[in-house]
């Protein structure tokens, strides 16, 4: 196969991780070329945030990821912060907001984050070259990745091609067919912020409920947030579930909390003397659209005057600790990310790079580094790109 070209980095993936990691390599005097399959850069940025791109978040930190190894992230994140990231926002006159929670979107849309990186890209005079697919990837003296237009060769290859998530946009088990290649081993992965889905009872309730949000109190084992919940044909959706769902398994228990802040039993308590239909009382309190559809599920036609202070006690608690057991989730196609992936225990914390395997780097999604929803995991992206990119600019 006829050689295309010889650089210092080769990357694979033109995401929102290896497109920056190839502009802090680059702009350290690496000569980069990246390889994307897609015909088009950072598809999934495109559509991140309804459009606007979540880019980060102000208080992004550990406790906001999930690892097998949760002390993996730091060394990135405390090197690369949201902070830095705004810096370059704003160098390039981006206009931007906080939604809530430290969630920061563009004014306009995602193609500005875009924009972003391949403008940094060009300052760096990296090479990006789309629909290349990938066919073989050997290590000799240097990294050799056979492609379907010819042969590349680097000295060192960053793997930044993103995980099972989105399969419509692309996205392949690659990096880690790459990582058993070279013996590096993986954490077992499941799809997360994803829709949980349920099989009746619940599902006749939740079918019913299509389209009603609330804000919530979601919680598995010592795990909880507090944010909307979204009610749908199959499930549970909005960011409460998405949430819980990179926690929960399917068959595992969650609690829902439909009021909180507030003691439910002892507030039906002080409405025990009312002659009022307990559907209006608990629409006081709740959408009335699931209020009616409680006390129906309850079968509950008395007015709250007439049920017993036990029965309303009963209805209190479970209003404040709804137990459910998701049958399933959504799966790859609708989530956000895939939560596992190469195992951390394996890669340098502060280079990137496989422990084995010099060289080789892994970077984003790919490894087993799940941030939670509203920016965290762009943060991720952004930082562990820019150690990879730093290792290779700045070589031992």
């Amino acid at each position: 196969m006829s050689l295309i070209q010889e650089s210092d980095l080769l990357v694979i993936g033109a995401g929102a991780a290896g497109l920056f990691c190839a502009s802090v390599a680059g702009g350290l005097g690496s000569s980069v070329t990246v390889l994307e399959r897609n015909e088009r850069v950072g598809m999934k940025i495109l559509i991140s945030g309804g459009g606007r791109c979540n880019f980060t978040n102000l208080g992004a930190g550990p406790k906001n990821y999930l690892s097998s190894s949760p002390n993996f992230c730091k060394s990135a994140l405390a090197r690369y912060r949201p902070t830095d990231f705004i810096s370059l926002v704003n160098k390039h006159q981006i206009a931007y907001h906080e939604k809530k929670l430290g969630q920061q979107f563009c004014d306009d849309n995602s193609r500005k984050i875009v924009d972003l990186l391949l403008s940094e890209c060009a300052a760096a005079k990296v090479k990006i070259e789309c629909g290349v697919k990938v066919d073989a990837v050997e290590k000799k003296d240097c990294f050799e990745v056979q492609t379907s237009q010819g042969l590349y060769r680097a000295k060192s290859l960053v793997i930044a091609t993103g995980a099972l998530s989105f399969p419509k946009l692309g996205a392949t088990d690659f990096a880690y067919r790459i990582a058993r290649q070279f013996g590096i081993p993986l954490t077992t992965t499941v799809p997360g912020l994803v829709p949980l889905t349920f099989s009746d009872p619940e599902l006749r309730l939740m079918c019913d409920l299509s389209g009603l949000s609330l804000p919530v109190k979601i919680t598995h084992g010592k795990q909880f947030f507090l944010d909307d919940l979204l009610f749908t044909h199959r499930g549970l959706s909005g960011p409460a579930a998405l949430q819980i769902s990179s926690y929960a398994k399917p068959g595992e228990e969650i609690e829902i909390d439909l009021l909180p802040g507030l003691n439910a039993a002892e507030w039906l308590a002080e409405k025990h003397q009312d002659r009022t239909q307990l559907s209006t009382v608990l629409g006081s309190k709740l959408p009335t659209r699931l209020a009616k559809a409680w006390v129906e599920r309850l079968k509950i036609a008395a007015p709250i005057g007439q049920i017993g202070s036990r029965r309303l006690r009963e209805i209190g608690t479970e209003l404040n600790r709804w137990k459910l057991i998701p049958t399933g989730t959504e799966g790859y196609p609708k989530a956000e990310v895939t939560v596992g992936g190469i195992d951390t225990e394996a890669i340098s914390s502060k280079r990137m790079e496989s422990r084995t395997v010099a060289g080789l780097y892994f970077i984003g999604e790919a490894l087993d580094v799940t941030g939670h929803l509203g920016g965290y995991n762009f943060q991720w992206a952004w930082a562990s790109g820019y150690a990879a990119g730093t290792a290779v600019g700045n070589p031992k």
